[in-house]
């Protein structure tokens, strides 16, 4: 128990943390898939501080109750690094025969779970899998169950550079860098800020409940979700043929979803269960696909499945960006390979699909047929019609509309909106004449327009100008971005025949719902103005503003502690807030800015355009 003295009040509030005892090791998949899982004795891993505990998260999982002050308490810290300071005991240990004291060494092994990897040198996933992370077990709070695991606790026998090298290696060896099962802290700080934004808007992803630091930047980085199971998960037995594994996991997942409250009305029966969770997995990728591509998320989609959640959430932030344009061509340097693009994560994420409908298909018949069958599936032809739509409506959001106005025009009103999405897909897409160029991390071909502007300002500038449309000449000085030349600014008849098309389509859906709504045009265009100005926002993060964030935050770290960091990271979100419903009128919050986020700000407005 933990005694806290509220600061409006005299009396002390006791607190337990006892919830945290359920988080030790112990996870269904251990006994419904045991094949999925290397389970490891760990011990308890000396010298560590929390860097950050994420109290928001902490209370929707139950670890902490509502009433809980954002504060870290000796005791409650005790309780984080009694949890989380972990490390395997691994093959290397065991071979060597390094002894630890007993009393060190928790009761029950924790897992590291296999799934199906590219970088691998097996392509069937049979030595891949989680190479420096653990799964800590999960917690349930109000009927939801979350999982949690920890990257940073040691060398496993899935990593790359075991089967690369041959070898099991030590945690912490110093001439194996991804191999030698260490995190570090700014990996951890990088997924903290990003998560947390895209969470705020409404993204999927798994999100950090806290950062466990040690010397030399070295740091416990653990992670939540409410599923961490990712396709790969499944993919691995399906590239194998291993039918009774595959089948557990797949029905592992369909129950999980079922009990958390995610998946609803599921079947009775096995076949029609397994057409539903198919349906369930095309709708989510095809959503997700669609999503990423227009809020300009890069995530490296690929074939194995591996760098997404089944839920379609982001998970591993080593290789995630946040565009500010649409940098269609921009390709990540890894060593060995260039990333997909985020134009091509579209094929990817409909590949995904067409392996689901190859894997069910396995599981009705018992005969793993040729992936290249599947691909004119029902599933695949359902995924472009969701993909579509959701191109569709997520311009109409961003636009301004409302989600039911969004539903009224695509039904209504399905060619308009089409010739829209045609004329602002033009300039979005419209890249430099420079061509492709080295950036610092891979490739890129720069874009030259930014369309988030042209969203914003478009619904005032009509307003101001009574109705009239900008000249060529002015939409082009609104769009335009850092990128742009004078040659990649030239005037052509195809473009000023796309900047008529923009401007005359916009209008017409406005005075379409304007009617609907019994509303005059001005009204329409105010409210637009209104939520654009929000969902548009001027200031919005990047790749390359949050990784000089985190350097500023580094440099500052030793005298920021954890409820300060959580402070920062909680009022620096309150600005990378895109949702319009939370912050109109009455619900939009008047804060303060304390100089490092004003610091922050400044940063997210240098680099707005870029990676």
């Amino acid at each position: 128990m933990a005694s806290i003295k509220k600061e409006s009040k005299t009396e002390e509030v006791n607190f337990n943390y006892r919830k945290f005892n359920q988080i030790d090791g112990r996870h269904p998949l251990q006994k419904e898939v045991p094949d999925s899982t290397v389970n490891y004795h760990v011990r308890t891993r000396k010298g560590g501080k929390v860097s950050f505990f994420n109290f928001d998260l902490a209370k929707e999982m139950g670890l902490i109750p509502k009433s809980h002050p954002n504060e870290m308490t000796k005791e409650l810290q005790e309780k984080i690094l009694e949890t989380f300071s972990l490390v395997i005991i691994n093959e290397y240990d065991i071979i060597n025969e390094i002894q630890y004291p007993e009393e060190e060494i928790r009761p029950h092994k924790y897992m590291a779970t296999r799934y199906l990897q590219l970088q691998h040198p097996n392509k069937q996933g049979k030595t891949s899998g989680d190479g420096r992370s653990i799964w800590n077990g999960s917690v349930t709070n109000k009927g939801v169950r979350w999982d949690i695991s920890s990257s940073g606790t040691g060398a496993t026998c899935l990593s790359p550079a075991t089967h690369i090298y041959g070898k099991y290696w030590e945690t912490g060896d110093p001439s194996i860098s991804y191999g030698c099962g260490y995190s570090e802290i700014d990996e951890g700080l990088g997924t903290l800020f990003f998560s947390e934004i895209f969470h705020k808007n409404h993204i999927e992803t798994e999100r950090v409940l806290g950062i466990i630091e040690f010397q030399k930047g070295i740091a416990i980085n653990i992670r939540a979700q409410r599923n961490l199971l990712r396709p790969s998960h499944m993919f691995n037995y399906l590239k194998q043929g291993d039918f009774e594994n595959l089948e557990r996991m797949v029905h592992y997942y369909i129950d999980r979803e079922q009990s958390n409250g995610v998946f609803t009305d599921v079947p009775k029966t096995r076949a029609k269960k397994l057409d539903y969770f198919l349906e369930k997995q095309t709708e989510i990728f095809a959503s997700m696909a669609a999503r990423l591509e227009d809020e300009y998320i890069f995530c490296w989609l690929d074939w194995d499945g591996d760098n997404i959640l089944m839920n379609g959430g982001i998970i591993d932030y080593g290789s995630i960006r946040q565009f500010g344009l649409f940098h269609s061509d921009y390709r990540y340097d890894d060593v060995e390979r260039y990333s997909t693009s985020i134009i091509e994560q579209k094929s990817k994420a409909k590949y995904t699909v067409q392996t689901f409908a190859q894997l069910v298909d396995f599981l009705k018949t018992g005969e793993r047929k040729s992936i290249r069958k599947f691909a004119k599936s029902f599933a695949v032809k359902n995924f472009e019609t969701v993909f579509r739509k959701k191109k569709l409506e997520n311009l109409l959001f961003k636009t301004g509309f409302r989600r039911a106005d969004v539903n009224y025009l695509i039904e209504n009103e399905r060619k308009t909106v089409e010739k829209y999405l045609k004329a602002f897909s033009y300039f979005e897409r419209s890249k430099s004449k420079e061509g492709i160029h080295e950036v610092a991390d891979g490739i890129n071909w720069s874009a030259i327009f930014c369309m988030r502007d042209i969203l914003r300002e478009f619904p005032q500038l009509l307003l101001a100008r009574g109705g009239k449309h900008l000249s060529y000449e002015d939409f082009l000085q609104v769009i335009k971005s850092s990128y742009a030349t004078e040659e990649d600014l030239q005037m052509t008849t195809h473009r000023r025949k796309m900047i008529t098309s923009f401007q005359k389509t916009y209008e017409l859906l406005c005075i379409k719902l304007a009617a609907n709504k019994e509303l005059t045009l001005n009204q329409m265009l105010l409210e637009l103005t209104m939520r654009s100005s929000v969902i548009n926002k001027y200031d919005r993060v990047t790749g390359d503003s949050i990784s000089t964030i985190v350097d500023r935050v580094l440099a500052k770290k030793p005298k920021i502690k954890p409820t300060q960091l959580f402070d920062l990271v909680e009022e620096f979100c309150i600005y990378q807030n895109f949702d319009p419903n939370n912050l109109i009128g009455e619900n939009r919050e008047k804060r303060v800015q304390t100089k490092f986020v004003k610091n922050m700000l400044q940063i997210v407005r240098e680099y707005r355009e870029g990676l």
